[in-house]
């Protein structure tokens, strides 16, 4: 597949490392020229350019976003219509400002995503573990701890596709449910950045 990634911090050069890893092209943005990621682009080889937002989200088959939460309305709309969007994104206030739907409880960020991007579908994943952990906690299918991540979504389709994706990784998935279900594992909760297997996560995850 072509990955197209919106943000090239420290969780979308490490997914970015592993998409190329199991051959997948990648196309990486930030907020600033795309000159500005040659370095990355050089480590990670012929598999990798880097592009404006809106060409890495035209160009991927599935596009990542892995900004901070404040920026998600410069995402851009069009270009990703159709398309499976991941949300790795985390809502801290005293970066992102007060967000009063996601301090109330009545949306999370991945529904204020997907009401940005009415014509894509959203699966959250990848927010719940540390950028290092995608590295170095990834593991064969054998692995009796293999460590189990979260993810949410509206679309079944998309989430069995970003669930082979992450099994593809390295890791085993749970399906938390809808998107609002997303509140689980998010920052603050007993599932946040858990290195976990299957039956431990959803312990966590029932106490949020």
């Amino acid at each position: 597949m072509k990955i197209g990634l919106i943000g090239a911090g420290h969780i979308g050069s490490n997914l970015a490392r592993l998409a190329v890893k199991h051959g997948h092209d990648v196309i990486i943005s930030n907020s600033r020229d795309p000159k500005t990621l040659q370095n990355l682009v050089t480590e990670l080889g012929p598999h990798a350019k880097a592009a404006w937002a809106k060409d890495a989200a035209a160009q991927g088959d599935i596009v990542v976003v892995t900004i901070p939460l404040k920026n998600y309305q410069s995402v851009p709309v069009e270009p990703l219509k159709g398309k499976i969007v991941i949300d790795t994104m985390n809502y801290y206030p005293t970066r992102d400002g007060q967000i009063v739907a996601l301090d109330n409880g009545t949306s999370t960020t991945s529904e204020l995503l997907q009401a940005h991007l009415p014509e894509s579908n959203v699966v959250k994943a990848f927010n719940s573990i540390f950028a290092g952990d995608l590295l170095s906690t990834a593991a064969s299918k054998d692995d009796p701890n293999r460590r189990t991540l979260p993810i949410a979504g509206n679309d079944p389709e998309a989430k069995t596709v970003v669930s082979h994706l992450i099994d593809q990784f390295g890791f085993d998935t749970y399906d938390v449910g809808q998107l609002h279900e997303g509140f689980r594992f998010q920052n603050g909760t007993p599932a946040y950045t858990i290195r976990a297997n299957r039956d431990q996560l959803i312990s966590a995850l029932n106490k949020a």
